[in-house]
C-alpha cells in the first residue's frame, strides 16, 4: 500500500525545475490530473473572473500534430500531456454568472453584486488592451499554481513559449474568445532537469523606489 508524502510549499518550490525529456511510458490517472488542475483553478484573479482554461491534449496523435508547431521540441509529445493555457479575451461575460451564484450563496449583497458586475463591464467596454492584458495576466497566475500542484503531486512540468500560436489555434479549433498565453508539458522526467543559477536579492530586489 503506498502512502502520499506531503511536501511543504517551500519545498515544492525548490523542487520544481523545468523538465524536458519525459518518460513517454508514465502515464497519469484522471483523478490525479484532475486534482491538478482544480488546484490550479483555485489561483487568484482579478474580479474573481477566473480568465483561464486549460486546453488538455493526451491524444497521441494530436500530440504528433502539435510537435512541428512546438518548433520540434520532442517534450509535447514525450510528457503524459500537452496543456494548452487559455487567456479568456472576453471574461466580463463570466461576470453575471460569477455574482449570481455568490449571491445566491451569501457572499455578497444584491447591492455589491451590482456595482462589481457594472465595474467589470465597464473596465472591458470598448477596452481590447485590457481584456488581453487581463487574460495573460490572470491565465499566468493558473499556470504557475499548476506547475507547483504537478510538483506537490510527483509530476514534472515545463512551461513553453515557443510555438506558432496561428498554427496552434488552427490545429485546435480555438475560439477567438481564448488567447493561447502558454504551453505547458507535464508528466515524470525521465532525465532529470539541470540545475540553473539564480540572481541573488540584492540584483532583484529595490526596496521603496529606484
Amino acid at each position: 500500500m503506498s502512502t502520499e508524502v506531503k511536501i511543504s510549499a517551500e519545498q515544492v518550490m525548490e523542487a520544481r525545475h523545468s523538465v524536458r525529456k519525459y518518460d513517454p511510458n508514465e502515464k497519469i490517472p484522471q483523478g490525479e490530473l484532475n486534482e491538478i488542475l482544480r488546484l490550479a483553478a483555485s489561483a487568484p484573479s482579478a474580479w474573481n473572473l477566473q480568465h483561464w482554461r486549460f486546453l488538455v491534449v493526451t491524444d497521441p496523435a494530436i500530440k504528433e500534430k502539435l510537435l512541428p508547431i512546438a518548433h520540434n521540441q520532442q517534450q509535447v509529445v514525450d510528457a503524459y500531456a500537452t496543456i494548452i493555457i487559455l487567456g479568456d479575451l472576453e471574461a466580463y461575460k463570466s461576470a453575471r454568472p460569477v455574482y449570481d451564484e455568490a449571491l445566491a450563496k451569501g457572499y455578497v449583497t444584491e447591492q455589491v453584486r451590482e456595482s462589481m458586475i457594472a465595474q467589470i463591464e465597464g473596465a472591458y467596454n470598448n477596452n481590447p488592451e485590457i481584456a488581453r492584458d487581463e487574460a495573460i495576466r490572470n491565465s499566468s497566475y493558473a499556470a504557475m499554481q499548476l506547475m507547483l500542484a504537478a510538483k506537490a503531486k510527483g509530476y514534472d512540468t515545463c512551461p513553453m513559449g515557443g510555438y506558432n500560436r496561428d498554427a496552434l489555434i488552427k490545429e485546435l479549433n480555438i475560439p477567438s474568445r481564448y488567447l493561447p498565453t502558454l504551453m505547458l508539458t507535464l508528466g515524470k522526467a525521465s532525465v532529470q532537469a539541470y540545475s540553473t543559477s539564480r540572481f541573488g536579492l540584492e540584483e532583484l530586489v529595490i526596496q521603496n523606489s529606484f
